[in-house]
């Protein structure tokens, strides 16, 4: 994939002054790599399955992901009902997890939580997951929360609250770290502070909740006391407009990330909701996507996103002029 060059608007939302810098999206590399799915065919392990059977799950629909403080992947695959743990050598659906229990029948989102956790969605179940890597435990948040197809979920370090977007009843819940409610935001409708079928949610430095309002096909803004500040975005077939948004994040610059499933491409916007830059098109090949949805962009600003119909995770890196 050849280098792409853009000129970008670097919105700086902790200063009042932009600045305008020449910087590029470079491709970093696809997971699982070549490497790995080699070691998948190997000789030997060709034997070991002979001998005593196979319990290969493999990547096949991945819709969310992230990187936890160790680098490891932490992926969401819906079709095989599977949360994977990986690094650049192998991955596996951890044994904690155990899927005859917890028949994960809708993975749709997950986000770190208080030390070393994470927090998963279940739209299907109807409820929120606590993963806990270092005690090895898998369980419910709160079984007394009475949810409607909870979509996209984050936490914010901030306020020490949880987001979720509550699909089914469009509307934004407010949890705190017991899973109890604290604040409800929103109903239907296509007013500020109103959704759509709001669906993935990212978190700026300040605490700042961005929503994709996914069938009103725009971003909500709000801060951390959960008031709207602001929207953009409009249903439509060109840059700068959306068809089908799904995933969001935000990089160090502030910048907006959003993958759209139907333009197979990512979309990036200042937080005035300007459009800046878009990179993918519809394929097989590096940088190219098929259907992505979920992003995640780590503290280096690398790039990851679930690339879903080409079942694989690709990894791309923000490099701006003048910086590491």
């Amino acid at each position: 994939m050849p280098i792409i060059l853009l000129c970008i608007l670097v919105q700086n939302s902790y200063a009042q002054d932009a600045i305008v810098e020449k910087g590029e999206v470079v491709f970093v590399s696809s997971w699982p790599n070549k490497e790995m799915m080699e070691a998948k065919k190997s000789f030997f392990k060709y034997l070991n399955d002979i001998v005593f059977g196979s319990n290969d799950l493999k990547l096949t629909k991945p819709v969310a992901l992230l990187k936890d403080s160790i680098s490891n992947y932490w992926i969401l695959d819906q079709e095989s009902k599977t949360i994977f743990d990986g690094n650049n050598k192998e991955y596996k659906s951890p044994k904690f997890i155990d899927k005859k229990k917890n028949d994960l029948a809708s993975l749709v989102s997950i986000t770190n939580f208080t030390d070393g956790k994470m927090l998963v969605c279940d739209s299907y179940l109807n409820k929120i997951f606590v993963v806990d890597p270092a005690k090895k435990t898998f369980y419910s948040l709160n079984d007394s929360l009475n949810l409607l197809r909870p979509t996209g979920i984050v936490y914010s370090p901030t306020s020490n609250l949880i987001w979720v977007a509550e699909t089914g009843k469009h509307q934004i819940l407010v949890l705190n770290t017991k899973g109890e409610i604290s604040k409800v935001i929103g109903k239907r409708g296509n007013g500020e502070g109103e959704f759509n079928f709001p669906a993935s949610m990212a978190i700026d430095k300040t605490g700042n909740v961005y929503v994709v309002d996914a069938m009103n096909f725009r971003v909500q803004i709000f801060n951390k006391e959960g008031e709207f500040q602001s929207m953009f975005g409009s249903n439509g077939d060109g840059t700068g407009s959306f068809a089908s948004p799904k995933g969001i994040a935000i990089d160090s610059y502030g910048h907006i990330y959003i993958a759209d499933a139907l333009f197979h491409a990512v979309q990036i916007f200042n937080t005035n909701g300007d459009f800046l830059y878009a990179f993918g098109t519809q394929g097989r090949g590096e940088g190219e996507f098929w259907m992505p949805s979920g992003i995640f962009i780590d503290k280096f600003d690398h790039i990851y996103v679930a690339d879903t119909y080409n079942s694989r995770i690709q990894e791309f890196k923000l490099k701006i002029e003048g910086k590491k």
